[in-house]
Order: C-alpha cells, then sequence, then structure tokens
C-alpha cells in the first residue's frame, strides 16, 4: 500500500496528480488525512481522505508521499505518526517521496544525508546533508524528491518508475500525452 499523506494546507496538485498518476499504473494508494478525513488544501479545495492516520500508524506501507504546500508541510512535519510512518518505510527499505517543500522534512529527519535531493527553491538549506540537484525530479535510491506543482506528474511518474520499472512509465506517460 502507497499512502499519501494530506495535512490541512497541502498542496493540491502535488497531492491529487502523484494519486492519479500511481493508480493509473495499477498501484494501490491510500490517502490518509493527518487530522480528519476531510482536509483543505492550500488553495481552499477540500478533499476527503480514504483514512485517517490512527487507522493506518502501525502499518508497514510500501511507499509514502509526503506534497509540499505551506503550511501543509509544517503540519506534516507537526504529526509524530507521520514521522515515525516516514522513518518506518525508510528503515525497511521502501520508497519515500516527497515533493515541493516536504523534502524540508526528509532534511530535519536526516534521511537525506549523502543523498541528492532537490526541492522548492529557498528551501534548500532544509535539505540537512543532501547534495541539492537543480532539477524538478531527482532519484537517489529509494528517496524521491520533486520542486513543486509543476512536476507533480512526473514526481508521480518517478514514482511508478521505482516501483514497477520504465516500461510502466513510459506507457503511462504516454497515454497522459506527457511531453507530447
Amino acid at each position: 500500500m502507497i499512502y499519501v499523506f494530506l495535512a490541512p494546507g497541502f498542496e493540491e496538485i502535488e497531492a491529487l496528480a502523484t494519486v492519479d498518476v500511481l493508480r493509473r499504473a495499477g498501484e494501490q494508494v491510500v490517502t490518509v488525512g493527518v487530522t480528519e478525513p476531510m482536509i483543505e488544501g492550500a488553495h481552499g479545495i477540500a478533499v476527503r481522505a480514504d483514512a485517517v492516520i490512527a487507522q493506518v500508524a502501525e502499518d508497514d506501507p510500501e511507499a509514502v508521499v509526503l506534497p509540499g504546500g505551506m503550511p501543509g508541510t509544517l503540519n506534516l512535519e507537526r504529526c509524530p505518526e507521520v514521522l515515525r510512518m516516514v522513518e518506518r518505510a525508510h528503515r525497511n527499505g521502501r520508497i519515500v517521496a516527497a515533493i515541493c517543500a516536504a523534502p524540508s522534512v526528509l532534511g530535519h529527519m536526516g534521511l537525506l544525508q549523502g543523498r541528492k535531493a532537490t526541492c522548492y527553491p529557498g528551501f534548500e538549506a532544509e535539505l540537512t546533508g543532501a547534495e541539492k540537484v537543480a532539477q524538478g525530479v531527482c532519484r537517489d535510491g529509494r528517496i524521491i524528491t520533486a520542486n513543486g506543482a509543476g512536476n507533480a506528474i512526473a514526481f508521480g511518474l518517478e514514482i511508478v518508475r521505482a516501483r514497477r520499472g520504465d516500461q510502466a512509465a513510459d506507457t503511462i506517460a504516454a497515454a497522459m500525452q506527457c511531453g507530447t
């Protein structure tokens, strides 16, 4: 199961485009509200999560996704259950993916030490221990980062690529008319 965490003030495009791409690839994705089932994004779009954090907090996810946005990123980092699940996924060799400002959470947790990572401009100092790269999407091992909403589909495709391979990601990209 892939968990996409939704905290109040999350960036809607980053969360929903990623969920859409992953589901097109046949992945089992659960959106998880960190406070309640109905979460309002940074631009006033309310989304009903599939579950709340208390329902999944003890699970062993196959991958975790942290959308950015403000104050969504700060709210993710304030949630101990989210941090524990990210740490568990990382420790178990699962995919940990974060976009926009959310890679800062990984930096603060020490998960980017010695890895390449990208983020929304202005958050580079928060990528503690990382080699900062100026690219839209970056994968270093099992950690995938992206710089913002404009790369949300590419971010989702990179998660698909990491889980299902190049052919699966390329097939989804072609069907979605990406890059045409």
